[in-house]
């Protein structure tokens, strides 16, 4: 994001006069009452500017402090965590509808949109019930394909199995990539969610994007 993060962790930027993370809790269900946020990069402006509370759902906020992936960031609640949960990012924007269609999937469930042309980041292939088989991170031939929006719904027994890098040699542990292998070895069907609306936010042009399709939606 460039010199637009000097000052100001991701999620705390604004589209539409919101941050971020804003969007990311109005977009869980009703049901949900805590949020537990993993911070890192300047995470006490995030504290500061959200506090403990949002509109009746506490927060409560834990550091990871050596940035080893989304995978290592989810393992810092393993003891805070019970049963069934939603995962999000907190720099995307998610439809609330997709957030409250994952949560009633009875199994483990992964969001995942289809592109047009994929060039790049985590290929998801299914099978023909829908279930995710595989994930395939790198460069791609920018033909049409699926790919994770990193919104799942999980349950505790994902902290009983080992974190799995984001790729060969990379010091990340990446969520896709773990829970997939998770599900395989607890034999946990992992199904697909087709997202509906999702925004990546992930260069500083996406935040101009992002406020052009909430104003054609409002």
């Amino acid at each position: 994001m460039g010199a637009l993060t000097d000052t100001t962790p991701k999620s705390l930027l604004e589209v539409a006069g919101r941050p971020l993370l804003e969007y990311t809790l109005d977009a869980l269900p009703e049901s949900v009452d805590e949020v537990v946020l993993i911070v890192g990069y300047l995470g006490g402006m995030i504290h500061e500017r959200f506090g403990t509370d949002h509109f009746g759902r506490s927060l409560l906020y834990l550091e990871q402090e050596k940035l080893n992936g989304t995978a290592g960031a989810l393992l810092l609640a393993k003891d805070i965590l019970k049963d069934r949960f939603i995962v999000m990012m907190g720099d995307d924007i998610y439809g609330r509808d997709d957030v409250t269609h994952i949560a009633k999937v009875k199994n483990w469930a992964m969001g995942v949109e289809k592109a047009d042309s994929l060039k790049e980041g985590g290929k998801i292939m299914t099978d023909t019930d829908g279930r995710i088989t595989q994930i395939t991170e790198g460069t791609h031939d920018g033909g049409p394909g699926l790919v994770s929006t990193n919104l799942f719904l999980l349950d505790t027994r994902i902290f009983a199995c080992p974190l799995i890098p984001k790729a060969a040699g990379s010091d990340e542990f990446g969520l896709p990539q773990t829970v997939l292998a998770a599900a395989d070895s607890l034999n946990i069907p992992l199904e697909a969610i087709r997202a509906t609306s999702w925004t990546q936010i992930s260069a500083p042009e996406d935040l101009k994007k992002a406020e052009e399709l909430l104003a054609r939606d409002r």
